[in-house]
């Protein structure tokens, strides 16, 4: 018999030279043939269930609303939900037998606290659905069993990351308590607490079975008349080009019959990006092993929690008298050539990876030093860029959904997401803020980038067990995406040389704040020094994000309170080249303007609006600026040849292929003749902000700067250092300033005229992190945070951007003017604290002691010095949050467990006049 304490020896006296993270995958490194039963770390499987046959279990109709594809947890969950909800012709269809692929032999935890507010309550869902509605509905037991879970904590920073899931957690009433190592070890006897600083005991977490719910969710799903066809592949997708010459799917083929249909579910697990090949979609995830061991008995280990040691980076599964032990590596195996045949089956376990894991497990539990191991399962998952699976619609094919790349996660997270993607399929998009799971927050130029996929993958897989820092960067694929200051200067940036210290969003490189002490460049990925690739030596950048990785303020807090002082009382430079920068032109242009955009952008040419777009039931999708050009001849990049309407959008680039695909999905709903065009590359753009701007840019451009001849709100083309740009007065931070719209090839000398003429002023350098600060003291939203699509414009008290008084149609208007004649029942609250402490969003909010929601950002405001908040408060009562009802309330926020008394606010505290963006400074 083997124990754990003899494989760990056994490895490490082991010499055998490192492999290459190309190089780990071997043909023989996984069998086709069935696992043996001893391997198979549940009592029972849905291949023991059906004899294999030669053809479909059942016939296949000629058409159906939906196919979904897999039959796996998503595939499951997907289909049940899709019928509860009233589709009832829908057809799964699984190659083999359901679960064959990566769900038989998943963990199947549930830990119900992680750092996102949505994903705490896609948990939620899973668990009901799990441990409750299914048994209703079927009088089956899908195999839930409730033993809670443990995280363990081996110093502070760790238990303060699960302070603050505890306080969420009081939000969405999980019980959780904060044991200390003695507490702990009476929980938990077999433990070892010499080590632990403190756990976090979450009473009702517990452990799914896969056979058994999706047992349950198939025949719950065929009750109310779906059909799930199991041994039937999938051959082909066949897709359909619509008069407008949009791309939509037709058809699911097989080699037993093709169905007709408009929909197709890719719920295909490792297997997504072939079915994704065969429609012409980009499903970005990697394959690649990922193990656990299952032990022989264990005395004493009964009834005992599921444990996650994230410092360890292992966790510990209660299976029945034995315990399953698994993690997350450094060194994963990746699976390179994905085969067809693979079912049922398991890859040979590599101790060479795997024995970190034992080492701390044995550490976490000594008694496992003695005990021996009954089976070995290593399996394919599929991983992503960002550890987030991959939902929603395809940019490619409409019609062609994604409900795959699960991380690992995807029966915990199953119930939860296959709900809100069959809400997405059934009425266009999800109930809840699924931006963080959707396809279209990668741009197009990184989802089929086999180095960007790679590198990503391998680092939010290294990191999954890593604490959830606020300012936390990666380090994997950076410098993909880089704006006209990088790209057309020296090899380093002008920015780099002057202490620029990046950050990455999806794919673009921008400004987070400024370091004192020189440049701080960021290297090629190294992979941790996995795989024998040499390890970054030297790397001033990961030195200065080692030092933020905290949560008290960061040691930089100094230099970005420089930052923001220097903006409200002199003048600073954002490089924000990183916006998306569209055009929208075309016969249809005023109509599409309309229609799209809460407010009436159909101002005189030479106007800008601050507006919102939505979706139908009224959520914000995007806030951006909508500028009316004069149609003429084209200045690219700065105009288009128009003979009618045409608009330029500017939108964070973080988020600007969300909003790109939003625009042209709603001109195929609608039919709009127009275009969409996209010089986001193009052009760079600065902003220059604070009170001595006008004095700056007067010295660089060729136009009178006063607020008679440049009001607010407007914009020109206009000539700076000799090179035209467009100008925008707008301000993003609450003071007077431009923002300079410039071709990529006159960035630089712009830049160094503006630096030049600021000199005398004091003019510096300013990033992202500064903006933050700036716009939360200021109350100017900023999407995903305090707005999201789940949030309609009068919650966010942007109703000021709404055309309510205006006759014209806008989409989501039906929605919005519902919800004010009903009278809101949730609404944005700003608050604020006396003590000087951080906080970073996600703290509870009560209201006379009972919580009422949680913060959704939070920032320390430099001006007025205090820490500010902004989140959603409900009535709990379910009525309409009203004025008085927030003034007559009496308010704490929650941080790690500690609370402080905090005021509300309904009004901005930062110049709630607005006079200095129109450049009144008292």
């Amino acid at each position: 018999m083997a124990f754990l304490g003899s494989a760990v020896r056994r490895v490490v006296s082991a010499v055998r030279p490192p492999l290459s993270p190309l190089s780990r995958t071997t043909a023989r490194s996984y069998s086709s043939e069935p696992t043996l039963e001893k391997s198979v770390p549940y009592e029972k499987t849905l291949k023991q269930e059906v004899g294999k046959s030669s053809g479909p279990t059942k016939p296949l109709p000629k058409s159906a609303e939906a196919v979904v594809i897999g039959g796996g947890s998503l595939g499951c969950q997907t289909i049940y939900h899709l019928a509860k909800m009233g589709m009832t012709n829908v057809v799964l269809l699984e190659r083999d037998r359901l679960t064959s692929g990566t769900t038989w032999h998943t963990a199947g935890l549930l830990w119900q606290l992680r750092p996102s507010d949505v994903e705490v309550e896609l948990l939620a869902h899973t668990r009901n659905v799990i441990s409750k509605d299914l048994e209703e509905e079927t009088g089956l037991h899908t195999g839930w069993i409730e033993n809670g879970g443990l995280f363990i904590a081996s110093n502070k920073q760790r238990l303060d990351e699960y302070k603050r899931l505890m306080s969420l957690g009081k939000v969405y009433g999980i019980e959780s308590h904060v044991l200390s190592p003695a507490e702990t070890k009476d929980l938990y006897p077999l433990m070892n607490v010499d080590d632990l600083y403190g756990t976090l005991y979450v009473p009702k977490d517990g452990t799914m079975d896969p056979a058994g719910t999706c047992t349950t969710l198939s025949r719950a799903a065929t009750a109310r008349g779906a059909t799930v066809i199991e041994n039937c592949s999938v051959s082909g997708i066949q897709v359909r080009t619509d008069d407008l010459g949009v791309k939509r799917v037709k058809a699911v083929e097989t080699p037993h019959g093709t169905i007709e249909t408009s929909c197709v579910v890719n719920c295909a697990g490792v297997w997504a990006p072939k079915l994704g090949e065969m429609a012409g979609v980009k499903v970005p995830l990697v394959a690649m092993h990922h193990a656990y061991v299952v032990t022989e008995r264990i005395e004493g280990i009964q009834n005992m929690p599921n444990v996650r040691d994230h410092d360890a980076s292992v966790y510990l599964r209660l299976q029945g008298d034995a315990l399953s032990v698994g993690g997350y590596e450094q060194n994963p195996v990746f699976w390179d050539e994905v085969s067809d045949n693979f079912v049922f089956s398991l890859f040979d376990l590599d101790w060479d990876v795997f024995t970190q894991h034992i080492e701390g497990a044995i550490n976490r539990v000594p008694a496992l030093e003695q005990t021996g191991i009954k089976s070995t399962v290593c399996g394919p998952e599929s991983f992503t860029a960002d550890h987030k699976p991959l939902m929603g619609e395809a940019p490619e094919v409409r019609g062609f959904f994604l409900g795959c790349g699960f991380n690992s996660a995807g029966m915990m997270l199953g119930g939860g997401c296959g709900r809100e993607l069959a809400h997405w399929i059934i009425h266009g998009r999800p109930e809840k803020d699924m931006y963080g799971y959707d396809i279209r927050r990668f741009h197009n130029s990184l989802t089929d980038n086999p180095k960007w996929i790679r590198e990503k993958s391998h680092e939010s897989y290294a990191k999954n067990y890593s604490v959830v820092f606020p300012f936390d960067e990666p380090l994997a694929s950076r410098n993909m995406r880089k704006d006209p200051f990088i790209r057309y200067m020296n090899a380093s940036g002008v920015l780099t040389e002057q202490g620029c210290v990046f950050q990455e969003r999806h794919g673009w490189e921008r400004p987070g704040w400024f370091n004192k002490d020189g440049a701080a460049p960021v290297k090629d990925y190294d992979y941790y020094g996995a795989y024998d690739v040499k390890k970054n030596e030297n790397y001033k950048y990961n030195e200065l994000l080692d030092k933020e990785y905290t949560f008290d303020f960061p040691p930089h807090h100094e230099v970005i309170k420089s930052e923001c002082l220097t903006c409200r009382n002199g003048v600073v430079v954002f490089d924000m080249s990183y916006f998306g920068k569209f055009y929208l032109t075309g016969p249809d242009a005023k109509k599409a303007a309309d229609w799209l955009f809460t407010a009436d952008v159909n101002k005189k040419s030479g106007s800008t609006v601050y507006t919102c777009m939505l979706n139908k039931g009224g959520g914000t999708e995007a806030d951006l600026t909508v500028s009316r050009l004069e149609p003429g001849a084209a200045n690219m990049p700065l105009a288009p040849q128009s003979n009618g309407d045409v608009y330029y959008l500017a939108i964070g680039g973080g988020v600007a292929e969300h909003n790109w695909n939003h625009i042209r999905t709603v001109f195929q709903d609608e039919g709009f003749n127009c275009q969409l065009t996209d010089h986001s590359e193009d052009m760079g753009m600065i902003s220059i902000q604070g009170p001595k701007s006008r004095e700056v840019l007067q010295e660089v451009l060729d136009a009178d700067l006063s607020n008679e001849a440049f009001p607010f709100s407007t914009h020109k083309v206009v000539s700076a250092a000799g090179h035209q740009v467009r100008a925008m007065r707008l301000s993003f931070v609450g003071e007077l300033g431009w923002e300079l719209h410039i071709p990529k090839d006159s960035c630089l000398p712009v830049y160094h005229a503006v630096m030049a003429a600021g000199a005398k002023h004091g003019i510096i350098n300013s990033g992202y992190r500064a903006i933050d600060s700036l716009s939360i003291e200021k109350g100017y939203r900023h999407w995903h945070a305090d707005l999201r699509p789940d949030d309609t414009p009068l919650e966010s008290g942007l109703g000021f951007t709404c055309k309510m008084k205006s006759s014209i149609p806008f989409q989501g208007r039906d929605r919005l003017e519902k919800q004010k004649e009903e009278g809101l029942r949730r609404r944005i609250v700003c608050f604020t604290i006396d003590e000087k402490v951080p906080m970073f969003g996600l703290e509870a909010v009560h209201r006379n002691g009972t919580p009422v929601g949680h913060l959704r950002r939070s920032d320390y405001g430099f001006f007025i010095d205090k820490t500010i908040g902004y989140g959603y408060i409900r009535n709990p009562d379910g009525g309409v949050v009203s004025a008085d009802f927030i003034k007559s309330g009496e308010f704490t926020l929650e941080k790690m467990g500690v609370t402080y008394k905090a005021k509300a606010h309904l009004k901005s505290l930062f110049d709630p006049q607005n006079k200095r963006v129109k450049g009144i400074y008292d």
